[in-house]
């Protein structure tokens, strides 16, 4: 068990009634240190506040860094509970190999956030579709320039009350078909949950929301032929009632929300290909009436439905713009185990005791 030692805060905040994604932060925050003599050392949940820095951390100049997402929701019993947060520790750690930062023990940072859940478990919404955001992530601190690995860092644990991600909520979304920026290529950083991959969408997402679209699908940086992910998610297409989604091949995310729906559509016996996924294949499906249903896979919208996607003016409508039964029943089923509303046997939940 994690040593942790609680600092309480002395005032706290005023919980927000309009709860938009990622603005309002809880009363407390965990931070944990580590340096290549000690290790990782003094784990503390502290009030939330500002960190200190020199101008010369790493971080700043070398993107040495990493996050994860997941949620913690609120029963209709009043329990609290996580879905799946073993998965995201593994997926932390892959990142820390790949970025040559020191991984956590996975008891230790479950024990972290359980412990600053259980500390602000007040925070966590009550309202319907509403959750408690939890962000873990890691910093390097050297204040160093020069292109080295660094030998100290910072792993911090926030939370945020949250709504739905997108404004259409489950309501499907439009999506543009980015051709000229790429995100990722297999060998970099496309499978790591690192903010450099974030960083590098950002100028396709601006295009597309410039042009009135939610979201961009992206195409691999090789060929620009080849499906990766949808923004912030990954991606399914539902193709004569057959699941297909690009595969795990280094530039696209392993997601937990992917692998949870996976694990639910072969249980319901339905056929899932992870392959790769040309465009041209969408394209020519949706031609021929095959192309039943689109959607997004994530932990901040779960389920976000297709409506509409563009490629460079090629307009494809998909299920007349309405969420499709596959869609919906991936929604509900998972928002159901997460709530508490329906029974869990896949051992995917954890309350905060």
């Amino acid at each position: 068990m994690l040593n942790i030692k609680i600092e309480q805060t002395k005032q706290k905040k005023e919980k927000p009634k309009d709860m938009p994604f990622g603005k309002h932060f809880s009363d407390h925050m965990f931070i944990m240190d580590y340096s290549r003599d000690k290790g990782w050392h003094d784990a503390r949940i502290v009030p939330f506040g500002n960190i200190s820095l020199s101008p010369a951390a790493m971080v700043f100049h070398y993107a040495q860094e990493l996050f994860e997402g997941l949620k913690a929701y609120r029963t209709e019993s009043g329990k609290v509970q996580i879905f799946r947060p073993e998965k995201n520790i593994a997926r932390m750690n892959w990142t820390c190999e790949r970025l040559c930062m020191p991984e956590i023990d996975p008891q230790d940072a479950l024990d972290a956030i359980e412990a600053i859940v259980r500390t602000d478990s007040d925070w966590v919404p009550s309202e319907p579709d509403h959750s408690l955001y939890i962000r873990p992530f890691m910093i390097a601190t050297d204040p160093y320039i020069g292109v080295k690995i660094s030998g100290t860092y910072l792993f911090i644990i926030i939370l945020s009350p949250v709504g739905a991600y997108y404004p259409e909520g489950i309501d499907p979304v439009k999506i543009y078909v980015e051709n000229e920026y790429v995100r990722a290529v297999r060998g970099g950083l496309g499978f790591a949950k690192a903010g450099a991959n974030y960083a590098a969408s950002l100028k396709g997402q601006e295009r597309a929301q410039d042009m009135g679209y939610t979201q961009v699908l992206w195409l691999d940086g090789v060929e620009r032929k080849y499906i990766d992910e949808v923004g912030t998610m990954n991606v399914f297409f539902v193709i004569d009632n057959k699941i297909i989604t690009p595969s795990l091949e280094g530039s696209v995310l392993p997601g937990v929300t992917r692998d949870s729906c996976i694990h639910l559509l072969k249980d319901w016996g339905y056929t899932v290909e992870e392959r790769k996924v040309a465009l041209s294949e969408i394209t020519e499906a949706n031609k021929a009436g095959k192309l039943n249903e689109a959607f997004g896979a994530g932990t901040a919208a779960v389920i976000s439905p297709i409506g509409t996607l563009n490629d460079n003016g090629n307009i494809i409508e998909i299920n007349g713009g309405e969420i499709g039964p596959i869609a919906q029943k991936l929604y509900d089923t998972l928002t159901g185990i997460q709530w508490g509303k329906i029974e869990d046997k896949y051992d995917w939940t954890l309350e905060v005791q």
